[in-house]
């Protein structure tokens, strides 16, 4: 089953606070920039990936999703995960979507390769959590229908998730994906993708932008 793939984003301004101390502010916009180029990149290479939905209200998404050749949905009431996670949801099964993956714009390391096999063979009915290195928030979700569950992100998403799943009586999995497992939020991430990227190369852009 190939998926919708939803991509919310916040505002450049609003993003990444807790990086503050490992990020001067000026720097902080071309680096989330430069993560979410990357993954855009990425899920444009994902062959399970029949069609990208940017939900955001900052102004350089449009140019970064055109790039991508995705689509951008910038009318929303609320910028929050949550609500932009939803409205991307809404305009997917609106257009027929029967699965959609929600990813995160600052995983940069995200593999297509990984991506693809997680989306092979999803069933009807199915919720796949990816939680986040730490294993105890949610990074991305699989959600097949796209209302399967109603996405809850943020500190211990990770089982939140789980227990709607069950609640709602729909096959669910904990998958570890490596690509999806580091997300930058603070600056002991900015150390770990330094340390990866040194190893196995990627994230070219936010590479550049951190100077690795």
């Amino acid at each position: 089953m190939r998926a919708t793939a939803v991509v919310p984003v916040k505002r450049f301004a609003l993003a990444k606070s807790r990086l503050a101390s490992g990020v001067d502010a000026a720097r902080k916009p071309e680096l989330v920039a430069a993560m979410v180029a990357d993954v855009l990149e990425a899920i444009g290479e994902a062959r399970q990936i029949d069609r990208t939905i940017v939900v955001s209200q900052e102004p350089r998404a449009v140019e970064l999703a055109a790039a991508a050749g995705a689509e951008l949905i910038s009318d929303f009431d609320d910028a929050s995960h949550v609500a932009a996670a939803l409205t991307g949801i809404a305009a997917a099964e609106a257009a027929g979507a029967s699965c959609v993956a929600l990813l995160p714009g600052d995983c940069p390391l995200l593999d297509p390769r990984e991506l693809d096999k997680m989306l092979t063979g999803v069933p009807d009915s199915y919720v796949a959590v990816i939680p986040d290195r730490h294993g105890t928030g949610t990074n991305a979700l699989v959600l097949a229908p796209p209302s399967a569950i109603v996405p809850s992100f943020g500190e211990g998403s990770k089982e939140r998730h789980v227990e709607a799943a069950r609640a709602a009586g729909i096959p669910y999995a904990v998958e570890e994906l490596p690509s999806l497992g580091l997300d930058l939020d603070t600056p002991a991430d900015i150390v770990a993708l330094t340390t990866r990227v040194e190893m196995s190369g990627g994230a070219k852009r936010t590479a550049k932008a951190l100077g690795i």
